[in-house]
C-alpha cells in the first residue's frame, strides 16, 4: 500500500534512471532482530529492492545481515566484518543509539558510508531515517483521549529493552499521559515486539491490575495483549494496534461482531528500502542531509479493510520506496 505522500515540488525533482556511477558499490544491511513480523517485512522489503537493484546493474551487491543475538557488542563486530570485507556502503539498524558508535565511527574513517534508520545512531558522521517516535507514543494517548474523554486506568507495552526506539515511543506515551492527565500507567512489560512475548507479560501482570480502559503499544503485541485479557476472563479494552495482520484481522473480527474500533499506527518496515537508496544516492554522489524523515503509517477504521486486504497473513502493512521516492524526501529535507 501507498502510504508516502510526496508533494508535486519534491516529484518534480526525481529524476529517474541507471546510475552507472554506483555499478560497482556494494551495500550491506545490519539488523540486530528478526524475531517479529516487522522486522521480517522489514528484511523482505530490503532483499526486494537490492536484488533487483543488483539485477538492474545499480549497485554490483547488496547483501543482509542479522546478529544471531540482540546484542550491540555482536552487531559492532559485525559491522567490523563488513568495513573488512570492503562494502562501500552500511545499512544500519541499530541495537542501540549509542553502542555501536565506535564501530559506526570506525566504518566512517574507512570510507564507508553508514545510514541508519528505524533504530538509528547518535554518531555525527552517519545518516538517520527516522519516524518521530515520540509523537507516535502521544498520539495514543491523544486518540484514547478522543474515544475515553473520562480517562482511567492505562496498560502501557513496550518493546525491546535499551533500543532507541522503545524508549522514544515510550516517553511520547508518558508525554501523552501528561497532557491528558484524566489517564494513569497503572502497569508496564515489556512485549519485544512480539505477540508471544506481549501475551504472556500481560498474562503475568493483569491479576495485579485494577480495571483497564486503554493499552499504549508500540506495534506486534496487540494481539497478544487481546489474547491474555480474554484468557483472563477480563473486558478488552482500548488497545491501539501495531498495522500487524493478524491484530487487523482480530480487530475487523471484532468490529463485525460488536462495532469495537481503534487506532493502528507503526513505522512501515519498508524503510529498509528507503535506507537503501538513501546510501545508493550518497554513493552517486548526492548531497543528503544527515537526518531525514518519514511519517508512521496509520490505519484507521475507514481504512482497515483496504489496508487489511493488502497486507499478507502473518505479515505488517508496508510501503517499498523506490528510487523516486528516496530523491523526493532526499530534496524535502534540504
Amino acid at each position: 500500500m501507498k502510504s508516502l505522500l510526496l508533494s508535486a515540488a519534491a516529484l518534480s525533482m526525481a529524476a529517474t534512471g541507471v546510475y552507472a556511477d554506483t555499478s560497482d558499490k556494494r551495500i550491506a544491511l545490519s539488523n540486530n532482530y528478526a524475531g517479529n513480523s516487522w522486522r521480517q517485512a522489514m528484511l523482505q522489503s530490503f532483499d526486494d529492492v537490492a536484488k533487483a537493484a543488483v539485477a538492474d546493474g545499480v549497485v554490483a551487491a547488496a547483501d543482509a545481515f542479522t546478529t544471531s543475538e540482540n546484542q550491540a557488542t555482536e552487531q559492532a563486530a559485525q559491522i567490523q566484518n563488513m568495513i573488512l570485507q570492503g562494502y562501500d556502503a552500511i545499512v544500519v539498524n541499530a541495537a542501540s543509539p549509542t553502542a555501536l558508535n565506535g564501530a559506526i565511527k570506525e566504518a566512517c574513517d574507512a570510507g564507508v558510508v553508514v545510514v541508519s534508520f528505524d533504530g538509528i545512531v547518535t554518531e555525527p558522521c552517519a545518516w538517520r531515517i527516522a519516524v518521530d517516535f515520540e509523537e507516535m507514543g502521544r498520539l495514543q494517548v491523544e486518540y484514547l483521549a478522543s474515544r475515553i474523554p473520562d480517562g482511567g486506568n492505562l496498560l502501557e507495552l513496550r518493546g525491546l529493552a535499551g533500543v532507541f526506539v522503545d524508549d522514544e515511543i515510550s516517553a511520547g506515551i508518558h508525554k501523552g499521559v501528561e497532557q491528558f492527565p484524566q489517564f494513569e500507567i497503572v502497569g508496564s512489560v515489556h512485549g519485544d515486539w512480539a505477540q508471544d512475548v506481549a501475551q504472556k507479560a500481560v498474562a503475568g501482570i493483569l491479576p495485579s491490575l485494577p480495571d483497564i480502559v486503554g493499552v499504549a503499544t508500540q506495534g506486534g503485541d496487540g494481539y497478544g495483549t487481546a489474547q491474555a485479557f480474554a484468557a483472563a476472563g477480563r473486558e478488552t479494552p482500548l488497545i491501539v494496534l501495531g498495522n500487524r495482520q493478524d491484530e487487523m484481522a482480530w480487530w475487523a473480527e471484532q468490529h463485525e461482531a460488536t462495532g469495537y474500533e481503534t487506532l493502528s499506527l507503526s513505522i512501515a518496515p519498508g524503510v529498509a528500502s528507503l535506507a537503501f537508496w538513501v546510501a545508493q544516492q550518497i554513493l552517486d554522489g548526492a548531497e543528503v542531509s544527515k537526518d531525514l524523515s518519514v511519517p508512521f503509517l496509520q490505519v484507521t477504521q475507514d481504512t482497515l479493510a483496504e489496508t487489511l486486504a493488502a497486507t499478507p497473513e502473518g505479515s505488517v502493512a508496508n510501503t517499498t520506496y523506490t528510487l523516486e521516492d528516496a530523491k523526493a524526501v532526499i530534496g524535502g529535507a534540504m
